[in-house]
């Protein structure tokens, strides 16, 4: 994928909090999807068809794997360095 050079006409910020999650669904009879709820928002990630995936969607999904990797890094080493301990 290139780096997109526009800018995006519309941004929506989903803040992450107590009640926020994430769930991957397979399907045996279309593509996965992938879930980001936010309470009273939820995200639905799919593929661009419902019964096919593409050399796009797996170059997607793997830049997606990829950034949530590097946030979750980021979020955790901000977190410790505040002085938070993780839960057991």
């Amino acid at each position: 994928m290139s780096r997109r050079r526009n800018r995006p006409s519309s941004v929506i910020s989903l803040n992450t909090g107590s009640g926020a999650r994430a769930a991957h669904h397979k399907y045996p009879a279309r593509t996965p999807i992938l879930i980001l709820d936010f309470g009273a928002t939820s995200l639905l990630l799919a593929t661009s068809a419902s019964d096919l995936v593409t050399p796009e969607d797996v170059e997607f999904a793997c830049q997606l794997a990829r950034e949530a990797r590097l946030f979750a890094e980021s979020v955790t080493r901000k977190y410790h360095q505040a002085g938070g301990e993780m839960a057991a």
